[in-house]
Protein backbone atom coordinates (compact mmCIF):
# COMPACT_ATOMS: atom_id res chain seq x y z
CA UNK A 1 0.00 0.00 0.00
CA UNK A 2 1.13 3.72 -0.86
CA UNK A 3 1.20 6.05 1.56
CA UNK A 4 1.36 9.91 0.27
CA UNK A 5 2.92 12.31 2.87
CA UNK A 6 2.06 15.80 2.51
CA UNK A 7 5.07 18.32 1.66
CA UNK A 8 6.24 20.10 4.97
CA UNK A 9 4.86 23.43 5.13
CA UNK A 10 6.70 26.87 6.87
CA UNK A 11 3.91 28.29 8.46
CA UNK A 12 3.18 31.98 10.48
CA UNK A 13 2.81 32.75 13.53
CA UNK A 14 -0.69 34.00 12.00
CA UNK A 15 -1.65 31.27 10.36
CA UNK A 16 -0.84 29.31 13.67
CA UNK A 17 -3.26 31.32 15.81
CA UNK A 18 -5.86 30.47 12.90
CA UNK A 19 -5.45 27.21 12.83
CA UNK A 20 -5.54 27.28 17.09
CA UNK A 21 -8.43 29.27 17.32
CA UNK A 22 -10.16 26.71 14.39
CA UNK A 23 -9.98 23.93 16.60
CA UNK A 24 -10.63 25.67 19.53
CA UNK A 25 -14.29 26.82 17.90
CA UNK A 26 -14.35 22.89 16.37
CA UNK A 27 -13.96 21.60 20.58
CA UNK A 28 -16.34 24.09 22.19
CA UNK A 29 -20.27 23.55 21.43
CA UNK A 30 -22.46 26.15 21.04
CA UNK A 31 -24.65 25.13 24.21
CA UNK A 32 -23.57 24.63 27.50
CA UNK A 33 -19.51 24.07 27.88
CA UNK A 34 -18.22 20.22 28.15
CA UNK A 35 -16.30 20.41 31.61
CA UNK A 36 -12.96 18.66 31.35
CA UNK A 37 -10.62 17.33 33.63
CA UNK A 38 -7.01 18.94 33.45
CA UNK A 39 -5.63 16.20 31.90
CA UNK A 40 -7.75 14.70 29.70
CA UNK A 41 -7.98 18.37 28.13
CA UNK A 42 -4.10 18.41 27.66
CA UNK A 43 -4.37 15.40 25.83
CA UNK A 44 -7.53 16.69 23.56
CA UNK A 45 -5.02 19.89 22.64
CA UNK A 46 -1.87 17.60 22.21
CA UNK A 47 -4.41 15.59 19.68
CA UNK A 48 -5.90 18.34 17.83
CA UNK A 49 -2.74 19.97 17.04
CA UNK A 50 -1.44 16.41 15.69
CA UNK A 51 -4.27 16.00 13.52
CA UNK A 52 -3.96 19.80 12.39
CA UNK A 53 -0.20 20.44 11.88
CA UNK A 54 1.95 17.57 12.08
CA UNK A 55 4.48 17.13 10.44
CA UNK A 56 5.79 20.71 10.98
CA UNK A 57 8.76 22.74 10.23
CA UNK A 58 9.65 26.11 11.56
CA UNK A 59 12.46 28.23 11.20
CA UNK A 60 13.79 30.84 13.90
CA UNK A 61 16.54 31.46 16.38
CA UNK A 62 18.53 29.56 18.48
CA UNK A 63 17.84 30.73 22.38
CA UNK A 64 18.47 29.03 25.77
CA UNK A 65 19.82 26.08 24.14
CA UNK A 66 21.41 23.40 26.65
CA UNK A 67 22.67 19.62 26.65
CA UNK A 68 21.68 17.77 29.69
CA UNK A 69 23.68 14.68 31.01
CA UNK A 70 21.25 12.03 29.38
CA UNK A 71 22.28 13.65 25.96
CA UNK A 72 18.86 15.07 24.89
CA UNK A 73 18.76 19.44 24.39
CA UNK A 74 16.45 21.60 25.11
CA UNK A 75 16.32 24.86 23.49
CA UNK A 76 13.69 27.98 22.80
CA UNK A 77 13.17 28.80 19.20
CA UNK A 78 11.68 32.63 18.44
CA UNK A 79 11.43 35.40 15.98
CA UNK A 80 10.46 39.00 16.19
CA UNK A 81 6.74 38.00 16.77
CA UNK A 82 6.71 34.59 18.93
CA UNK A 83 8.59 32.09 20.90
CA UNK A 84 8.50 27.94 21.24
CA UNK A 85 9.62 25.40 23.57
CA UNK A 86 11.70 22.97 22.22
CA UNK A 87 13.14 19.49 22.88
CA UNK A 88 15.55 17.21 21.05
CA UNK A 89 16.13 13.47 22.57
CA UNK A 90 19.68 11.85 22.32
CA UNK A 91 18.92 9.70 19.38
CA UNK A 92 18.14 12.57 17.06
CA UNK A 93 20.87 15.07 18.77
CA UNK A 94 23.79 12.35 18.00
CA UNK A 95 22.83 12.53 14.19
CA UNK A 96 23.49 16.45 14.35
CA UNK A 97 26.65 17.58 12.50
CA UNK A 98 27.31 20.57 13.87
CA UNK A 99 26.75 22.17 17.49
CA UNK A 100 23.94 24.81 18.08
CA UNK A 101 24.89 27.96 18.96
CA UNK A 102 23.05 30.81 20.68
CA UNK A 103 21.04 33.29 18.10
CA UNK A 104 21.58 30.99 14.75
CA UNK A 105 19.29 30.40 12.59
CA UNK A 106 18.14 26.90 12.03
CA UNK A 107 15.48 25.10 10.45
CA UNK A 108 13.75 22.55 12.54
CA UNK A 109 11.58 19.36 11.36
CA UNK A 110 9.60 17.45 14.03
CA UNK A 111 6.50 17.38 15.65
CA UNK A 112 4.46 20.09 17.71
CA UNK A 113 2.15 19.07 20.85
CA UNK A 114 1.45 19.85 24.57
CA UNK A 115 3.51 18.56 27.36
CA UNK A 116 1.01 17.65 29.53
CA UNK A 117 2.66 17.47 33.23
CA UNK A 118 2.61 21.87 32.66
CA UNK A 119 0.57 22.04 29.93
CA UNK A 120 3.01 23.92 27.50
CA UNK A 121 3.14 23.89 23.88
CA UNK A 122 6.41 22.19 22.78
CA UNK A 123 7.90 21.19 19.76
CA UNK A 124 10.01 17.75 19.25
CA UNK A 125 12.95 18.19 17.43
CA UNK A 126 13.85 15.46 14.77
CA UNK A 127 16.28 17.31 12.63
CA UNK A 128 18.20 20.60 12.30
CA UNK A 129 20.03 22.20 9.91
CA UNK A 130 21.05 25.81 9.70
CA UNK A 131 19.48 27.64 7.55
CA UNK A 132 20.89 27.73 3.95
CA UNK A 133 23.04 24.86 4.72
CA UNK A 134 20.87 21.97 2.68
CA UNK A 135 21.39 22.90 -0.58
CA UNK A 136 24.87 24.17 -0.34
CA UNK A 137 25.63 20.28 1.36
CA UNK A 138 24.01 18.84 -1.61
CA UNK A 139 26.17 21.09 -3.74
CA UNK A 140 29.50 19.78 -1.50
CA UNK A 141 28.52 16.14 -1.84
CA UNK A 142 27.70 16.17 -5.42
CA UNK A 143 31.02 17.33 -6.67
CA UNK A 144 32.86 15.58 -3.73
CA UNK A 145 30.80 12.56 -5.73
CA UNK A 146 32.59 13.67 -9.56
CA UNK A 147 35.74 14.65 -8.36
CA UNK A 148 36.20 11.31 -6.23
CA UNK A 149 34.96 9.26 -9.41
CA UNK A 150 38.11 11.77 -11.47
CA UNK A 151 40.11 9.92 -9.09
CA UNK A 152 41.30 13.77 -7.81
CA UNK A 153 41.24 11.84 -3.96
CA UNK A 154 42.83 8.96 -4.92
CA UNK A 155 44.97 7.67 -2.31
CA UNK A 156 48.31 6.31 -4.18
CA UNK A 157 48.71 10.06 -5.69
CA UNK A 158 49.29 11.44 -2.59
CA UNK A 159 53.10 12.28 -1.66
CA UNK A 160 54.98 11.95 1.87
CA UNK A 161 55.79 14.75 3.64
CA UNK A 162 59.46 16.06 3.14
CA UNK A 163 61.38 15.14 6.54
CA UNK A 164 63.77 18.34 6.57
CA UNK A 165 62.01 20.71 4.26
CA UNK A 166 63.88 23.95 2.91
CA UNK A 167 61.22 26.44 2.88
CA UNK A 168 57.35 26.34 3.49
CA UNK A 169 55.07 27.87 1.74
CA UNK A 170 51.63 28.89 3.26
CA UNK A 171 48.50 30.66 1.70
CA UNK A 172 46.07 32.15 4.28
CA UNK A 173 44.63 35.39 4.76
CA UNK A 174 47.21 38.17 6.41
CA UNK A 175 44.53 39.06 8.86
CA UNK A 176 43.49 35.70 10.00
CA UNK A 177 44.42 34.43 13.51
CA UNK A 178 45.46 30.64 11.17
CA UNK A 179 48.39 32.43 10.23
CA UNK A 180 49.63 33.56 13.42
CA UNK A 181 48.97 30.28 14.68
CA UNK A 182 51.16 28.83 12.44
CA UNK A 183 53.66 30.89 12.10
CA UNK A 184 53.83 30.90 16.05
CA UNK A 185 54.14 26.89 15.62
CA UNK A 186 56.82 26.94 12.85
CA UNK A 187 59.14 29.36 15.11
CA UNK A 188 58.67 27.32 18.13
CA UNK A 189 59.73 24.07 16.48
CA UNK A 190 61.59 25.00 13.11
CA UNK A 191 63.06 28.54 13.49
CA UNK A 192 65.89 27.93 10.94
CA UNK A 193 63.37 26.64 8.24
CA UNK A 194 62.22 29.84 6.29
CA UNK A 195 58.62 30.49 5.68
CA UNK A 196 56.84 31.92 2.46
CA UNK A 197 53.25 33.62 3.33
CA UNK A 198 51.52 33.81 -0.21
CA UNK A 199 48.79 36.10 0.93
CA UNK A 200 44.83 35.50 -0.27
CA UNK A 201 41.53 36.40 0.98
CA UNK A 202 39.41 33.37 2.45
CA UNK A 203 36.16 34.12 2.63
CA UNK A 204 33.75 35.80 0.05
CA UNK A 205 33.00 35.41 -3.57
CA UNK A 206 36.86 36.09 -4.69
CA UNK A 207 38.18 33.75 -2.63
CA UNK A 208 38.94 30.77 -4.77
CA UNK A 209 40.11 33.07 -7.58
CA UNK A 210 42.62 34.84 -4.47
CA UNK A 211 43.62 31.02 -3.50
CA UNK A 212 44.07 29.74 -6.69
CA UNK A 213 46.28 32.59 -7.60
CA UNK A 214 48.29 32.24 -4.32
CA UNK A 215 49.03 29.03 -4.58
CA UNK A 216 50.32 29.49 -8.30
CA UNK A 217 52.86 31.69 -6.62
CA UNK A 218 54.36 29.40 -4.55
CA UNK A 219 54.23 26.64 -6.84
CA UNK A 220 56.83 28.78 -9.10
CA UNK A 221 58.82 29.11 -6.20
CA UNK A 222 58.98 25.33 -5.55
CA UNK A 223 59.73 24.98 -9.22
CA UNK A 224 63.11 27.32 -9.12
CA UNK A 225 61.27 30.49 -10.55
CA UNK A 226 60.22 33.68 -9.30
CA UNK A 227 56.77 33.94 -7.19
CA UNK A 228 55.59 36.24 -9.68
CA UNK A 229 53.03 37.74 -7.33
CA UNK A 230 52.75 39.28 -3.94
CA UNK A 231 54.61 37.15 -1.02
CA UNK A 232 55.99 37.86 2.42
CA UNK A 233 58.84 36.08 3.94
CA UNK A 234 58.19 35.77 7.57
CA UNK A 235 61.50 37.27 8.97
CA UNK A 236 63.87 36.85 5.89
CA UNK A 237 63.09 40.27 3.81
CA UNK A 238 64.12 40.56 0.68
CA UNK A 239 64.92 37.06 0.24
CA UNK A 240 61.43 35.07 -0.72
CA UNK A 241 62.73 34.60 -4.28
CA UNK A 242 65.80 32.84 -3.31
CA UNK A 243 63.88 30.05 -0.81
CA UNK A 244 62.95 26.70 -2.52
CA UNK A 245 59.58 25.80 -1.22
CA UNK A 246 59.23 21.98 -0.68
CA UNK A 247 55.95 22.21 1.17
CA UNK A 248 52.88 23.90 0.99
CA UNK A 249 50.21 25.14 4.22
CA UNK A 250 46.49 25.81 2.58
CA UNK A 251 45.32 27.34 6.28
CA UNK A 252 42.00 29.08 7.92
CA UNK A 253 40.37 28.83 10.62
CA UNK A 254 36.76 27.83 11.62
CA UNK A 255 33.68 28.55 10.94
CA UNK A 256 29.85 28.05 9.01
CA UNK A 257 29.83 25.74 5.94
CA UNK A 258 29.36 29.03 4.11
CA UNK A 259 32.36 30.44 5.78
CA UNK A 260 34.32 27.71 4.36
CA UNK A 261 32.77 27.74 1.01
CA UNK A 262 35.66 29.08 -0.88
CA UNK A 263 37.52 25.52 0.01
CA UNK A 264 34.77 23.65 -1.88
CA UNK A 265 35.63 25.07 -5.22
CA UNK A 266 36.71 23.11 -8.43
CA UNK A 267 39.04 25.08 -9.78
CA UNK A 268 40.72 25.19 -6.24
CA UNK A 269 40.39 21.68 -6.03
CA UNK A 270 42.21 20.89 -9.50
CA UNK A 271 45.05 23.20 -8.79
CA UNK A 272 45.99 22.02 -5.48
CA UNK A 273 45.76 18.39 -7.02
CA UNK A 274 48.89 19.83 -9.60
CA UNK A 275 50.86 21.13 -6.84
CA UNK A 276 54.55 20.31 -7.46
CA UNK A 277 55.34 19.65 -3.88
CA UNK A 278 53.06 17.93 -0.90
CA UNK A 279 50.14 20.06 0.18
CA UNK A 280 48.69 19.87 3.66
CA UNK A 281 44.76 21.34 4.40
CA UNK A 282 43.98 22.52 7.87
CA UNK A 283 41.17 24.35 7.41
CA UNK A 284 38.71 25.43 10.04
CA UNK A 285 38.09 22.70 13.04
CA UNK A 286 38.23 18.99 13.30
CA UNK A 287 34.57 18.34 12.70
CA UNK A 288 35.21 20.54 9.51
CA UNK A 289 35.46 18.83 5.79
CA UNK A 290 35.91 21.02 2.74
CA UNK A 291 36.83 19.53 -0.99
CA UNK A 292 40.39 20.91 -0.21
CA UNK A 293 40.91 18.36 2.27
CA UNK A 294 40.21 15.56 0.11
CA UNK A 295 42.43 16.77 -2.77
CA UNK A 296 45.47 17.70 -0.30
CA UNK A 297 48.60 15.18 0.68
CA UNK A 298 47.40 15.71 3.83
CA UNK A 299 44.40 16.54 6.24
CA UNK A 300 44.86 18.22 9.13
CA UNK A 301 42.67 18.91 11.92
CA UNK A 302 43.20 22.84 12.47
CA UNK A 303 45.98 24.92 11.27
CA UNK A 304 48.17 24.74 14.31
CA UNK A 305 47.79 20.79 13.40
CA UNK A 306 49.29 21.29 9.96
CA UNK A 307 52.15 23.75 11.37
CA UNK A 308 52.95 20.68 13.66
CA UNK A 309 53.13 18.12 10.89
CA UNK A 310 54.81 19.92 8.42
CA UNK A 311 58.17 20.88 10.46
CA UNK A 312 59.89 18.36 13.19
CA UNK A 313 61.36 20.16 15.98
CA UNK A 314 64.89 21.51 15.85
CA UNK A 315 65.88 19.50 19.01
CA UNK A 316 65.14 15.96 17.15
CA UNK A 317 67.18 16.94 14.17
CA UNK A 318 69.95 18.33 16.70
CA UNK A 319 69.73 15.26 19.18
CA UNK A 320 69.68 12.64 16.07
CA UNK A 321 73.00 14.49 14.81
CA UNK A 322 74.56 14.04 18.09
CA UNK A 323 73.66 10.37 17.74
CA UNK A 324 75.16 9.59 14.80
CA UNK A 325 78.30 12.24 15.90
CA UNK A 326 78.01 8.69 18.55
CA UNK A 327 77.55 6.43 16.12
CA UNK A 328 80.61 7.35 13.52
CA UNK A 329 83.05 7.74 16.73
CA UNK A 330 82.35 4.22 18.22
CA UNK A 331 82.38 2.77 14.36
CA UNK A 332 85.87 4.77 14.24
CA UNK A 333 87.15 3.08 17.46
CA UNK A 334 85.98 -0.27 16.92
CA UNK A 335 87.93 0.10 13.09
CA UNK A 336 90.81 1.33 15.02
CA UNK A 337 91.46 -1.57 17.54
CA UNK A 338 90.61 -4.10 14.62
CA UNK A 339 93.44 -2.99 12.40
CA UNK A 340 95.78 -2.20 15.11
CA UNK A 341 95.22 -5.91 16.44
CA UNK A 342 96.21 -6.70 12.46
CA UNK A 343 99.23 -4.59 12.40
CA UNK A 344 100.22 -6.53 15.63
CA UNK A 345 100.00 -9.95 13.90
CA UNK A 346 101.89 -8.39 10.73
CA UNK A 347 104.67 -7.44 12.55
CA UNK A 348 105.33 -10.15 14.53
CA UNK A 349 105.55 -11.68 11.06
CA UNK A 350 108.43 -9.32 10.56
CA UNK A 351 112.28 -9.76 11.18
CA UNK A 352 112.05 -6.29 12.46
CA UNK A 353 108.27 -6.23 13.68
CA UNK A 354 108.84 -3.01 16.09
CA UNK A 355 109.69 -0.99 13.77
CA UNK A 356 106.77 -1.67 11.63
CA UNK A 357 104.51 -2.07 13.97
CA UNK A 358 105.25 1.48 15.25
CA UNK A 359 104.82 3.33 11.62
CA UNK A 360 101.19 1.45 11.52
CA UNK A 361 100.83 2.63 14.74
CA UNK A 362 101.72 5.95 14.08
CA UNK A 363 99.28 5.56 10.63
CA UNK A 364 96.90 4.63 12.65
CA UNK A 365 97.02 7.45 15.38
CA UNK A 366 97.28 9.87 12.58
CA UNK A 367 94.45 8.49 11.19
CA UNK A 368 92.27 8.14 14.37
CA UNK A 369 93.13 12.06 15.19
CA UNK A 370 91.97 13.01 11.83
CA UNK A 371 88.30 11.45 11.80
CA UNK A 372 88.28 12.80 15.41
CA UNK A 373 88.96 16.09 14.34
CA UNK A 374 86.58 16.14 11.09
CA UNK A 375 83.62 14.70 12.87
CA UNK A 376 83.74 17.48 15.79
CA UNK A 377 84.28 20.19 12.72
CA UNK A 378 81.00 18.95 10.89
CA UNK A 379 79.41 19.12 14.18
CA UNK A 380 80.25 22.34 14.61
CA UNK A 381 79.91 23.63 11.20
CA UNK A 382 76.41 22.22 11.29
CA UNK A 383 75.47 23.86 15.13
CA UNK A 384 76.82 27.32 14.30
CA UNK A 385 74.59 27.46 11.12
CA UNK A 386 71.49 26.98 12.92
CA UNK A 387 72.74 29.64 15.39
CA UNK A 388 73.54 32.23 12.99
CA UNK A 389 69.88 31.12 11.37
CA UNK A 390 68.34 31.86 14.72
CA UNK A 391 70.50 34.61 15.90
CA UNK A 392 69.11 36.77 12.15
CA UNK A 393 65.31 35.51 12.99
CA UNK A 394 65.78 37.17 16.81
CA UNK A 395 67.25 40.11 15.28
CA UNK A 396 65.09 40.73 12.65
CA UNK A 397 62.37 40.61 15.44
CA UNK A 398 64.30 43.22 17.79
CA UNK A 399 64.28 45.48 14.86
CA UNK A 400 60.48 45.29 13.52
CA UNK A 401 59.19 45.84 17.55
CA UNK A 402 61.85 49.32 17.70
CA UNK A 403 60.70 50.76 14.22
CA UNK A 404 57.13 49.75 15.51
CA UNK A 405 58.10 51.97 19.14
CA UNK A 406 59.42 54.67 17.32
CA UNK A 407 55.77 54.72 15.17
CA UNK A 408 54.20 54.84 18.41
CA UNK A 409 56.29 57.71 20.38
CA UNK A 410 55.91 59.91 17.02
CA UNK A 411 52.21 59.63 17.53
CA UNK A 412 52.12 60.38 20.37
CA UNK A 413 54.02 63.78 20.25
CA UNK A 414 51.64 64.54 17.42
CA UNK A 415 48.44 63.77 19.45
CA UNK A 416 50.07 66.59 22.55
CA UNK A 417 50.50 69.06 19.98
CA UNK A 418 46.67 68.64 18.82
CA UNK A 419 45.94 68.90 22.61
CA UNK A 420 43.61 72.68 23.29
CA UNK A 421 44.78 73.08 26.52
CA UNK A 422 47.92 74.70 24.69
CA UNK A 423 46.12 77.46 22.90
CA UNK A 424 44.11 78.31 26.34
CA UNK A 425 47.62 78.25 28.29
CA UNK A 426 48.50 81.36 25.18
CA UNK A 427 46.06 83.43 26.96
CA UNK A 428 42.86 82.28 24.66
CA UNK A 429 39.58 81.42 26.55
CA UNK A 430 36.45 79.27 25.33
CA UNK A 431 33.03 80.65 25.61
CA UNK A 432 29.95 79.00 25.92
CA UNK A 433 26.46 79.82 26.70
CA UNK A 434 24.57 77.93 29.62
CA UNK A 435 23.46 75.06 27.14
CA UNK A 436 27.00 74.86 26.04
CA UNK A 437 26.87 75.93 23.35
CA UNK A 438 30.22 77.82 21.67
CA UNK A 439 30.37 81.76 21.30
CA UNK A 440 32.19 82.52 18.29
CA UNK A 441 31.11 85.54 17.11
CA UNK A 442 29.85 88.58 18.82
CA UNK A 443 26.48 88.59 17.11
CA UNK A 444 25.63 85.51 19.04
CA UNK A 445 25.68 87.24 22.14
CA UNK A 446 23.06 90.14 23.85
CA UNK A 447 23.19 92.82 26.82
CA UNK A 448 22.92 90.78 30.30
CA UNK A 449 23.56 87.29 28.63
CA UNK A 450 25.30 85.17 31.08
CA UNK A 451 28.45 83.32 29.88
CA UNK A 452 30.64 81.04 30.76
CA UNK A 453 34.58 81.49 30.13
CA UNK A 454 37.20 78.21 29.97
CA UNK A 455 40.78 78.72 31.13
CA UNK A 456 43.93 77.22 31.18
CA UNK A 457 43.28 76.40 34.81
CA UNK A 458 39.64 76.93 35.09
CA UNK A 459 36.21 78.10 34.31
CA UNK A 460 34.93 82.11 34.70
CA UNK A 461 31.28 82.77 34.74
CA UNK A 462 30.47 86.38 32.93
CA UNK A 463 27.71 88.51 32.04
CA UNK A 464 28.16 90.55 28.91
CA UNK A 465 27.58 94.56 29.68
CA UNK A 466 27.77 95.67 25.85
CA UNK A 467 29.92 94.55 22.89
CA UNK A 468 31.64 96.50 19.84
CA UNK A 469 32.69 95.81 16.56
CA UNK A 470 35.83 95.45 15.74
Amino acid sequence: MLLTVPPLTLWTDAQCRRGLRAVADSAMPAAAPRVWAVGALCHAVADALDARFNPVAVRGEISNFSRAASGHCYFSLKDETGQLRCAMFRRAAALLDFAPQEGEHVELRGRIGVYEQRGDLQLIAESLVRVGQGSLFEQFLKLKARLEAEGLFDPARKRELPPLPRGIGVVTSLDAAALHDVVTALRRRAPHVPVVVSPARVQGVDAPADLVRALTALYRLAEGGSHGGEVVAAGLQGRAPQIRIDLILLVRGGGAIEDLWAFNDETLARTIVQSPVPVVCGVGHETDFTIADFCADLRAPTPTAAAELAARPRGDWLDALQRARLRLADAARRQIESQSQRVDLAAARLARPSLTAARYRALLSELAQRLHYRTRSVLERETAELRRIEADHIAGLRRAAEAARHRLERARLRLELLDPRLVLERGYAWLSDEQGGAITRARQTHTGQALRATLADGEVDLTVSGRCRI
